[in-house]
């Protein structure tokens, strides 16, 4: 029974286990944040290249309302904290035709532009798939995404008979290009929404039409923070320590602790011992799994075999003059066959020779006339494996990028770079082979097998992109206050429980 302040420990100051410091620390918990890096944000990250800082991780953020509840839930705003400019122009979009199209943050002038592109019957289709996209989020938001982790059977026990419609409306049995085949003539917008399966480092071929959904989120809208994401981390980390937690850097642990209870604390790599009364693991869920953080973690969460990793990226962040069109801060140069370059990273396991590249124009760098950007080119998580990531392999991947860029009519001339591969990634994050989302999402239940906040070890959470609700940076925001949520929820019935006596026996509770 906890009578005292509950101690809490975070392990990992990515997104998550802030979001889950700021929830817990509001509530009272004393609260310690330990991460390994120099810096809090994981993912989040800006490095110095040339004289400039550019944003490695992610670009944009979407569902801004899960930010600004969790901050108004402390009492403050996230505006007290983070400038945010929404974008009317959510992406560009290139092909090696000359074609381009952008998408708009009003439907409207999204289906105007796709009927510039590939005429009006397309125009009406995309306003049809937009509602069908709707219609999967509205079905899913509910019972899936802001609920702990659910079994298709808690979803039907919840609904009712109205889960079975909610279910098909889901489209959880057909695969994204199954689904975008029926809804779309031209190739070229088949391939533009097939890419939102990246979103979640998955293949349009295997995820499930369920992750059309990911289409709808960022036509709600989508907004670019001053300072990037890793600003974010910084507003999360500052609002966590006005809170009283603690947030130490540079504190690697090496082992989750354990008791009769459950979790009881941490060994950090120094040798030091943080005793708590719970833990939250914000770290890739393999990293718990395969032993990384001790024998009591192994085991104690699905493991991720090698084949079912969601991809990687092989990156260029880059100080650049730039010719040919006008950059939006969402950018996508495709390649000419889709199905070849996800058969490359998946069937091959390489790079294709003719990859797509997004690149997220960040602004001047401070090198006159140059712009800071950020280039990612998927990859098979092989980072573990990095014999594949030969000086010659890695030079071809950086010039395949380059000529996608040039095909599409874009030319870059660069001033200093910096090229990360699936072997840093996996450096970065350990246990990954560089993966940056966890398992890969193939077949209708694929979004039901990742692991939710509790673990099988008592008083050991998890949160992050590799564990419910999934990805990107809301999504693993969501996961830190659901880890919260359980915390809350274990330790007060914990509380509530007095010790009995009975008779010839030792107390129970």
């Amino acid at each position: 029974m906890i009578c005292r302040t509950p101690r809490i420990v975070v392990v990992g100051a990515g997104i998550g286990g802030l979001a889950a410091a700021v929830e817990l620390a509001h509530k009272g918990c004393d609260v310690t944040v330990l991460e390994r890096a120099s810096a809090s944000g994981g993912k989040a990250r800006a490095i110095p290249v040339g004289q400039s800082l550019v944003e490695v991780g992610p670009t944009v953020l979407t569902m801004r309302w899960v930010f600004d509840e969790l901050f108004a839930s402390t009492g403050r705003s996230l505006d007290d904290y983070v400038g945010l400019e929404p974008l009317d122009v959510l992406a560009r979009h290139a092909w090696g035709d000359g074609s381009r199209l952008d998408l708009f943050s009003d439907r409207q002038r999204s289906a105007d532009a796709i009927g510039e592109l590939a005429g009006a019957d397309e125009a009406r289709r995309f306003i049809a798939f937009s509602e069908y996209a709707e219609k999967i989020w509205e079905a899913a938001e509910g019972p899936f995404v802001l609920a702990q982790r659910p079994s298709w059977l808690d979803i039907l026990k919840r609904l009712g008979t109205v889960g079975v419609g909610a279910m098909l409306r889901i489209d959880g049995h057909r695969t994204m290009a199954k689904a975008l085949d029926g809804a779309f003539g031209d190739a070229r917008l088949r391939q533009l929404f097939g890419r939102y399966a990246t979103y979640c480092g998955a293949s349009p071929y295997e995820a499930p039409a369920t992750f059309h959904l990911v289409a709808h989120v960022e036509s709600r809208g989508v907004h670019r923070i001053r300072g990037g994401i890793s600003a974010l981390a910084a507003a999360l980390e500052r609002r966590a320590r006005e809170l009283g937690a603690w947030v130490r850097h540079d504190a690697e642990v090496s082992e989750v602790l354990t008791g009769a209870g459950g979790a009881a604390g941490v060994q950090l790599a120094s040798g030091e011992i943080v005793e708590a009364d719970a833990v939250v693991v914000n770290a890739d869920v393999n990293a718990l799994a395969s032993g990384l953080l001790g024998r009591a973690g192994a085991g104690s969460a699905p493991a991720t075999a090698p084949d079912a990793r969601s991809l990687s990226a092989m990156t260029l962040a880059l100080v650049a003059d730039v010719t040919g069109w006008p950059l939006e801060h969402h950018n996508v140069a495709f390649s000419d066959d889709y199905a070849a370059e996800f058969e490359a990273m998946l069937g091959r396991r390489v790079v294709p020779q003719d990859p797509t590249v997004y690149a997220c124009a960040q602004g001047p760098a401070h090198e006159a006339g140059a712009q800071r950007l950020l280039l990612i080119v998927n990859a098979p998580a092989t980072g573990d494996e990095p014999d594949r990531w030969s000086p010659e392999e890695r030079l071809r991947c950086e010039r395949a990028a380059y000529s996608t860029l040039e095909r599409c009519g874009l030319s870059l001339s660069p001033r200093a770079s910096v090229q990360t591969t699936p072997v840093e990634l996996e450096r970065a994050f350990p246990a990954t082979g560089g993966a940056l989302y966890g398992p890969r999402p193939r077949g209708a239940l694929s979004s039901f097998a990742r692991a939710g906040a509790r673990t099988k070890v008592p008083r050991l959470y998890l949160a992050g992109g590799s564990v419910h609700p999934g990805p990107g940076v809301p999504m693993v925001a969501l996961s830190g206050r659901l880890a919260a949520a359980c915390i809350r929820e274990d330790l007060a019935s914990t509380a509530r429980s007095r010790p009995a006596a009975i008779a010839g026996t030792m107390s129970t509770a």
